[in-house]
């Protein structure tokens, strides 16, 4: 009579019982997708709220930077702002490119996803600083008579910390002070929005962001 062996192989046992099969390692791999997906969206909203941010800061450091060096270097720093529907830039250049010392040409370009703008809905009936009506991206050109209309989209830093516009000659520091806003937003995202202003007879800036005042409506708080 034949006998048979019911003692089990410990190796065999053991090779058996190591691994993944595959749909365990598939399943693993759909759950560590799903994970990832969830964790991506999660972090959108902070992602958007960064690069407005880092608009913000570009923009008003671009002025800080203008305005100090007219001051250190006893020159005038010209600032323009370009808005168009592909990209919006600040370009800060000094006015006598000659000048020993004068930093070059430089230009800022904002996040695409994040552009100069006014969206509908922001206070036109109290602006920062109380400039412009609330309606142009890019607004300077405001004189301390309030005779000017603004819209400009240019000023220039002179050596004594004022911002003036272009009157007797481009960065002769000869003309009328230009005071005015800049707004900033992620387009269709009203409460992105940020606004810089400059006060032309001192060069004061000012960073501004858009709260909900709690009944409906919107108002700017200093930052």
């Amino acid at each position: 009579m034949r006998m048979t062996n019911l003692r089990c192989n410990p190796e065999q046992g053991r090779h058996r019982a190591s691994g993944f099969s595959l749909l365990e390692m598939a399943m693993v791999m759909a759950l560590v997708i799903v994970m990832a997906s969830i964790g991506f969206m999660s972090l959108q909203p902070s992602l958007k709220a960064q690069r407005v941010t880092n608009a913000y800061n570009t923009t008003m450091g671009a002025l800080r930077q203008a305005r100090d060096n007219a001051v250190a270097q006893r020159t005038s720093y010209h600032v323009q702002f370009t808005h168009t529907t592909t990209s919006d830039t600040i370009t800060v250049s000094p006015t006598l490119s000659t000048f020993q010392g004068a930093q070059n040409t430089v230009s800022y370009a904002l996040p695409i996803d994040v552009a100069f703008s006014a969206l509908a809905g922001i206070p036109t009936g109290s602006t920062p600083d109380g400039f412009g009506s609330g309606t142009a991206p890019i607004d300077f050109g405001y004189k301390p008579q309030g005779t000017s209309t603004g819209g400009a989209t240019d000023l220039y830093f002179c050596p004594d910390g004022t911002a003036q516009d272009a009157t007797n000659g481009a960065g002769n520091c000869a003309g009328n002070w230009n005071s005015g806003v800049v707004y900033i937003a992620r387009p269709g995202e009203l409460t992105s929005s940020r606004a810089i202003t400059v006060w032309g007879g001192t060069g004061r800036i000012r960073g501004w962001r858009l709260y909900s005042n709690g009944s409906g409506g919107y108002q700017w708080l200093r930052q």
